[in-house]
């Protein structure tokens, strides 16, 4: 099945390490050429060099609003054009919601609710004049039930989901499509902790019906078809993909 990505243009945040490294891979390996945000110098160096004048990177705090909305004429200005938004970074910081300070929940609704709203606005102005775009937000299944101690985290992500719904049906008339996907326990760093003590691993694979955690690379298929013009009459919908954990009772 050809994805027709050839000649596509992808801003990817996040992009680093985990889902979103994985976002960008999958998606330049089908043809797009990427504009891969982070942090992180050195990451994203050996990320570009992995596709060299594919995959351009540029260092960026998801904090700093005014460099996030100034990332779509960056990704014009390297490649020509835009055509998809790939909001995938985000922080959980975990801990009792009790000890949770004004500035420490200020920053988690920064980096995911109002950096991917300032993105896709910006990305918005290029995609609606043009009649054409794509914006996918990575939410969590956090933000579908909610999780103790990511009390924060979840709240951020439930209030992306409705972003992205509102947001579809806002620029559905322009003909850009804005979806999000929700990810359940995969294989990443930012899952550390869990993965390096054998007992809470244990415990979170139990809570999923498929009893594995996905591999990063596992994310790639769905955001490249997300990105594609196969999901043209997809918008305002949120793709689970989580081994079945948010299903069950």
């Amino acid at each position: 099945m050809d994805l027709d990505l050839t000649g596509k243009v992808a801003i990817v945040t996040g992009a680093s390490r985990g889902l979103g490294h994985a976002a960008a891979l999958a998606l330049a390996r089908e043809g797009a050429r990427v504009l891969a945000t982070a942090r992180s110098v050195p990451q994203l160096e050996s990320l570009s060099a992995s596709y060299p004048g594919a995959i351009v990177s540029v260092p960026c705090d998801m904090r700093e609003l005014a460099a996030v909305a100034a990332l779509p004429n960056r990704a014009i200005e390297a490649f020509g054009r835009l055509d998809i938004v790939v909001n995938n970074a985000g922080i959980a910081p975990a801990g009792a919601f009790l000890d949770q300070t004004v500035e420490g929940l200020n920053e988690v609704l920064t980096v995911n609710v109002l950096a991917p709203a300032m993105l896709a606005r910006a990305a918005g102005s290029h995609m609606v004049a043009h009649r054409a775009g794509k914006i996918i937000n990575v939410a969590s299944i956090s933000g579908i039930r909610g999780k103790a101690t990511l009390v924060g985290y979840s709240a951020s992500k439930g209030a992306l989901i409705q972003f992205t719904k509102a947001l579809a049906a806002e620029w559905a008339p322009h003909n850009v499509q804005v979806n999000a996907i929700a990810p359940g326990g995969f294989v990443t760093e930012a899952q550390a902790a869990v993965l390096n003590d054998q007992e809470m691993r244990a415990r979170r694979v139990r809570k999923i019906p498929a009893r594995r955690m996905a591999d990063a690379s596992e994310i790639g298929p769905m955001v490249c078809y997300l990105a594609s013009p196969l999901s043209d009459f997809v918008t305002g919908a949120v793709l689970v993909i989580d081994g079945g954990e948010s299903a069950k009772i």
